[in-house]
């Protein structure tokens, strides 16, 4: 997939604020610093549209990104970062939840894994969650470029073993530094949006 457009419409923080454009959507879910915004980044080869951060815990409303004015990729507030108040953290659940049960134009959820380590409790509960509103999914283990070659199957297989995966739903391993995955995402998250 050629991104020749790529721009980021609205940071919403409730429905009221959503795009109203019929556009399909794909939504980015992930922990805080998993590398959510090195994929959107990398999937349409813009250095910075999605803003990357050091500082866990920077995304606090769902950004909408238009995609050559044909869909749309969401990123969500990533979660299990501590130093978020449970005030502040119950609101982003709230939001999530409303977007997540509500909104008709998401087709698919890219969950963002770290696929050197065990998916965390707090990735089993959002693909649980997720599957809880029947809606699809497609794991990313990101940070691919950073384990040996040998090791990889035994951790992809941790991660879908962890996360309990349907077998419907794709494990995509990749890396936002090398790009190796990214034609294998671009073809799964086409077969959603249907384009």
């Amino acid at each position: 997939m050629k991104v020749n457009h790529a721009e980021i419409i609205i940071s919403a923080a409730s429905k009221k604020q959503y795009p109203n454009e019929p556009l399909p959507e794909i939504a980015l879910a992930g922990r805080s610093n998993v590398g959510k915004s090195s994929f959107i980044n990398k999937m349409i080869q813009r250095k910075n549209l999605a803003r990357t951060s050091s500082k866990p815990g920077k995304t606090q409303t769902l950004n909408f990104y238009r995609i050559n004015e044909r869909f749309h990729f969401v990123d969500v507030p990533g979660y299990g970062y501590a130093k978020v108040s449970k005030k502040e953290r119950a609101k982003w659940g709230r939001m999530m939840e409303e977007y997540f049960a509500e909104r008709e134009q998401l087709r698919a959820i890219a969950l963002v894994v770290d696929v050197r380590h065990k998916p965390t409790e707090d990735d089993c509960m959002m693909y649980d969650f997720l599957k809880h509103f029947e809606l699809p999914v497609m794991v990313i283990a990101t940070k691919l470029d950073k384990i040996k070659k040998g090791q990889r199957n035994k951790q992809l297989h941790m991660v879908s073993s962890t996360l309990n995966m349907d077998e419907e739903d794709p494990l995509i391993p990749f890396s936002s530094e090398t790009g190796e995955g990214k034609d294998t995402a671009w073809r799964a998250m086409l077969s959603y949006l249907q384009l």
